[in-house]
Formats: C-alpha cells, structure tokens, sequence
C-alpha cells in the first residue's frame, strides 16, 4: 500500500514537473519556430521572462523625460512597439513571459479580427486583473451576448438624451470653481485641468450612473483608482499559476479594495432595488435604474432560467466598468483636446465662435450637440492622435486562420490603435499634425483606407459607451470655449504615457482667462 502510495506521488510530481518545462520552455519554442515560419520576426524566447524586462525597462527610460511638444508621440507612449517595428518591422512578435503576442496592423487583417469576436477572443487576464473588472468588457460567449444585450438598452439615445441635464449641472461646477480661481487671480490663472476633468467625469458618472454627486460617490472612486494603479503593476509582470494566493502586500490590498467596492455598491443596488419595488418614478432615471428594471425584465420573460438576466455579483462587476471606463476615458479625451486647443488657436476661436452660434446664452442641449459640426471634427482628430485607449488585445483560443497566417492557441494579438492612427500611409505625410479638416467629409472618407480609424474599437465589440463619452466631451468643451480663453502655460510638460489610458504624466497646465 505504502508502495502504491508513493508511486503514485512520484507520478503526480513527474506529470506536473513535465507540465511546467512544457509551459516555460518546449510550448513557447515551438510556437517561435511557427511564427518565423510565417514570416514574423522578433527577440528569441528568453526562458520565464521573455521580453518583460527588457520592455519594463524600455518604458521606464522612455517615461524618465519628457518630448517636444509634438504629436509624434509613439516612441514615448509605446516605446517597446517603437523599437521593435524599428528593428523587426510591423510584424513582429515579443514575449510577456511564455505567452507570444503578435503585432497587426494590416486593415484588413484588424477588420477580420474585430468581426470575428468568437474566433478572437479577449484575453483570459491575470485572475488579480480581475479583481479590477470582470463586467461587459471582459466577458466572452453567452455570458458577453446577455450582459450586452441588456446594458445596450443604457446607453440607448432616447435614455443618453435624459442625462444631459446632470451632465450640464457637473460641469456647471466645475466652471464655477476656475471663475473663483480667476477671479480671485487678476483676470487669468494656470490650472492643471487633468485632475479637474478626471474629478468632473467622475461627478458625470456618479450622476448619470447612480443618481448622486462625486463627493457620495468619492470613496468608490478613490478606491477604484487605487486598484488600477495595482492592477497595471500586476499585469505588467510575468503572471506564476497560484501566486494570487499568496499574502504579498499588493494581493491583500487588491483583495481589501474588491470587498469594499463590492460592498459599497451591494449597498447602492440592494436600496435602488427596494425603490424600484416600491413604485418610486425617479428611480429609473440612471444607467444603474435602467439596468436593475431591463434585467428584472429579462429575468421574468425567460421564467428566471438559470442563465437569464444578471445575478447581483454580476451588477456590481457592470456599476465597477460604468465607474472606470465612464471616468478614466473621458477625462483622458477631453484634457487631450484642451492641450491641442490650446497649441491651435485658430481652431480654438473657430470652436468658440461654432459653440456661441449654436447655443447663444442657452444651455447646451442634446440634439444641438449634433449640430457642433466643427468640434465633432476636433474631438475625432484628438482621438486619432491621441487614443485613449492605445492597443486592442485579442487571443486564440484554438488553432485560428487570420488571413494568410495559422496562428496556433494561445497566441496574444496586439493592435496598436495609436500605431495606425498615425501611419502616413494611411492617413498622409500629414499624419502627425492636427488637422481636424481631415473628418469634413465624416470619418469613412477621412483617411486614405478605410477601416483604420477605430478609437472605439469596431464590430460587435464596439465600446458601449462611445455615444455617452462624446456627448460628455462635447457639452464640457462647449461649456469651456463659452467661459473662458486658454494657452499653454510656460510651465506645461509634453508627457503622454499609457497606464489605464493614454494620459499626461506630468498633468496638463494652461492658463486660462474669463471671457
């Protein structure tokens, strides 16, 4: 018995030991000689760590000083994809750790990937990555078609045009608060506007989301913050099976911040449930009441099947990714279109002279927010050069055809969003300067192949929310180009980096004065 025993643990330890070697070295090697069989190039496979430290300390370089101010901002936003283009060319591979991502960029090979969402799933994340989010965003199969189905109903025009009035009274706030500054400053005053708009799209969500204002909704935001910032050290590094188990100082933070974030929005669902029960009529007003009524709902047409509707761990996982995409994105696109305003005078009189046209004294309004033709075209171009959200990833899940290429399971795909927005043969020798002309005729005939200006990504998976954001971004810069004339302040510093998004590292001062 005491025999039988042993031998079998022998087994068991020989079966797992085989496992790792086959993890860490013979799985990797082989899918190198697939790749540069197919005529991908890149660093060969470097055992654990692959890239990771090589390209941790590229970024680190590329974020220790700042650039010119220009918009030719790749080596400093994705400086590892800058070098390898440089050494390798466009298709080119790199490692994070074992796993093999491959670089794409052709538009017609990003086109076959983004409508072939079952065949190009999102990536299976690090497990402490999901303790940031686990909604809509990251879900694939069934489970992503329910979630969809029943969020598309938010984000539904006759429901956006309802929140234009707490989007108005967010940013109402926030122009009172620089009138004091200026005032109490002579006329002018230099502000770092991207902690004002990142604090301003958080009230905007909180609003719309959950009915309350920033200051209710401060400790979930403060706290979802945190966890990003956790959450992309996490993800940057080599991910070891079973390691979220152990007690590091940033698993036990990670796990401390998803129970109290879960439990401060158990608590705001659980009372907006009771009210929605109990007949109140304001209680369908939000993205929060139009999910908790279009899930109740689902729920009863499909006679409470187990696989209808949303459970209530599954509410809270889409009320975390309203509070970080609704916020991070934002904020991100409309400090960019101050900057480049700011730069581009011209552009900014003729935007202020297009908003005053439009709205005169009155308040900005939803359907006159279609009517701003010209700021439409400046948020599209900062959105070309500066994508908030920079790369789209994808994976194989099993052996998958992509155009001429076989890519074996496992394989990560990476496109560079920013990478072809700013590639002069798709868009010109131009391709690095802002000009917001280029959108006059409207997004298909702005570059010279279509399909390669995606800021939202594109297909089934196309961003819930790119209605709401650009609404958002365009009331807050009507409100601004009314109020107030600004500049580059002497003291600005051009520093785009990526962390959760496309942001300034070093904030974004202007000075602004009162018209």
């Amino acid at each position: 018995m005491g025999i039988s025993l042993a031998l079998v643990a022998l087994l068991m330890m020989m079966g797992w030991a085989w496992s790792v070697v086959n993890w860490i070295w013979l799985k990797p090697r082989r899918l190198e000689r697939t790749l540069r069989e197919q005529g991908f190039h890149g660093n060969p496979y470097k055992l654990f760590h692959g890239d990771s430290k090589e390209m941790i300390t590229i970024e680190k370089e590329a974020q220790s000083k700042p650039m010119d101010i220009s918009n030719d901002i790749i080596a400093r936003a994705l400086p590892f994809h800058h070098l390898s283009t440089n050494c390798y060319g466009k298709n080119y591979f790199m490692w994070i750790g074992p796993l093999a991502k491959i670089n794409i960029e052709d538009p017609k090979l990003i086109r076959e990937v983004l409508l072939n969402h079952e065949v190009f799933q999102k990536p299976m994340s690090n497990p402490l990555g999901k303790l940031l989010l686990k909604g809509l965003l990251v879900q694939e199969g069934q489970s992503w078609a329910t979630h969809r189905r029943i969020i598309n109903s938010a984000f539904h025009p006759r429901k956006l045009k309802n929140m234009v009035l707490a989007m108005n009274q967010s940013c109402r706030e926030m122009i009172r608060k620089w009138e004091a500054l200026v005032s109490t400053s002579g006329g002018a005053c230099e502000l770092d506007v991207w902690p004002y708009f990142s604090n301003l799209a958080a009230d905007v969500i909180s609003r719309t989301a959950f009915g309350s204002n920033y200051e209710q909704g401060e400790r979930i935001f403060r706290l979802q913050r945190e966890q990003a910032m956790l959450a992309f050290q996490v993800l940057q590094s080599v991910y070891i099976p079973g390691s979220r188990f152990l007690p590091t100082k940033t698993n036990r933070r990670m796990k401390e911040i998803h129970g109290e974030v879960g439990a401060l929005l158990r608590d705001v669902i659980t009372k907006r449930e009771r009210a929605i029960q109990e007949g109140d009529d304001h209680a369908e007003d939000d993205l929060l009441g139009i999910l908790l009524k279009t899930n109740l709902k689902e729920i009863q047409e499909q006679g409470n099947k187990k696989q209808s509707g949303l459970s209530i761990e599954e509410v809270i996982e889409e009320c975390k990714t309203f509070y970080f995409a609704g916020q991070e994105t934002t904020s991100a696109l409309i400090t960019w279109a101050m900057v480049l305003l700011a730069i581009h005078q011209n552009w900014q009189a003729r935007a202020r002279q297009e908003v005053l046209a439009v709205f005169g004294d009155d308040e900005p309004h939803f359907d006159a927010l279609n009517q701003l033709k010209l700021l439409t075209m400046i948020l599209y171009e900062v959105l070309r050069l500066y994508s908030v959200g920079p790369v789209l990833i994808r994976t194989t899940q099993k052996t998958a055809k992509l155009g001429d290429y076989v890519l074996p399971p496992g394989v990560v795909i990476s496109i560079p969003i920013i990478a072809v927005h700013h590639n002069p043969e798709f868009w010109g020798d131009d391709a690095a300067e802002f000009k917001p002309e280029r959108f006059g005729d409207g997004v298909p005939e702005a570059a010279k192949s279509r399909g390669t200006f995606f800021p939202f990504s594109r297909g089934p998976r196309i961003c819930i929310g790119q209605m709401f954001a650009l609404m958002e971004a365009k009331l807050a810069m009507a409100k601004i180009l009314r109020h107030f004339l600004f500049k580059l302040s002497p003291s600005y510093v051009h520093a785009p980096c990526v962390r959760a998004v496309l942001q300034p590292q070093y904030g974004a001062r202007l000075i602004i004065e009162k018209i």
